[in-house]
């Protein structure tokens, strides 16, 4: 008989299904209702439900409803209303910020920005309702709140792009369109505008994060697979038996990457690799037209570029 590899499988198991543990009933009950999906454990927890929505989930879904109602309306009058032009276009329709001329005007026509300020405030609103959901849910479980927090580090990014950096600015219009590739194009511009984004060091801080957490992730993830023929997916049993699966693990870190993470530390590390993205991120694209106009400019002022 073949030995079980699990690198394109997983074993399914079904048994009683997990109502979770019991939590205080507040004005919304948690549903009772649950399933398997097949499909759903090819890659995780094959089971369903139940469903918590909860009054801060119901206003963020509806908020998050008219945003995109707003986004995608708007996308459709740009092709007449031709739903066939709508599929084809998609990837190239947008949602545009403000004319310049209207500064920082709270409503200014909406065929103008009016209806980009519309949907970012209905976007925005969603997101930090979700949070606050996070948070909530987070804290009635009793877990700790590294869940919401990492969520604020995107949410930081998402604000300084679309609100703080403009409010600073003094113009609306320096937010980002809604929209696939008017979003890439509004991007690889700004780099352009600024003098090459690759000498900002914070965006050089950004990238470095961004490619750790996906070594580190990766990394992490091929251990546990490939020492969960020895169990090693049960974190907590392997961390006590010895011989096993986190020993192994561990030893073959220390074979090839000369140092041990352990099932904790390097859950540690992946977490403030991927928040630092955002956040390093964020305050490169802050500082970028409020502080330093020009970095290729200023790369070559602090000896990163060479002169001109």
């Amino acid at each position: 008989m073949a030995e079980y590899q699990n690198i394109f499988s997983r074993v399914q198991l079904r048994g009683e299904l997990d109502l979770g543990v019991p939590i205080p009933e507040g004005v919304w009950a948690r549903g009772r209702q649950a399933r398997y999906s097949y499909w759903l454990g090819k890659f995780g927890d094959a089971q369903l439900g139940p469903i918590y929505l909860g009054g801060l989930g119901l206003a963020s879904i509806m908020c998050g409803f008219v945003a995109i109602e707003i986004i995608g309306l708007n996308m459709l009058a740009k092709v007449n209303w031709d739903p066939q032009e709508f599929v084809k276009q998609f990837f190239w329709l947008s949602l545009d910020p403000p004319l310049p001329q209207h500064g920082l005007k709270v409503l200014p026509p909406l065929k103008e920005g009016g209806w980009w300020l519309m949907a970012g405030f209905f976007m925005t609103s969603a997101i930090l309702l979700w949070w606050a959901r996070m948070y909530r849910r987070a804290r009635a479980l009793g877990l700790g709140t590294h869940i919401p927090w990492a969520f604020a580090a995107a949410i930081w990014l998402y604000l300084v792009l679309g609100f703080i950096r403009p409010l600073l600015l003094g113009s609306w219009s320096e937010g980002v369109p809604f929209g696939i590739f008017p979003h890439l194009d509004w991007t690889n511009n700004f780099s352009l505008n600024h003098g090459n984004l690759f000498y900002n060091p914070f965006h050089m801080l950004s990238i470095a994060f961004l490619y750790g957490s996906a070594v580190l992730f990766a990394m992490h993830g091929a251990t546990i697979l490939a020492v969960s023929r020895l169990g090693g997916e049960r974190e907590i049993e392997q961390i006590v038996d010895r011989g096993t699966a986190a020993e192994r693990a561990a030893l073959f870190w220390r074979w090839t990457m000369g140092f041990n993470a352990t099932f904790e530390s390097v859950h540690r590390w992946a977490w403030w690799f991927a928040i630092l993205c955002p956040l390093t991120g964020g305050i490169g694209i802050l500082l970028s037209g409020t502080v330093v106009d020009n970095w290729f400019e200023w790369g070559q002022k602090h000896g990163l570029a060479l002169p001109g």
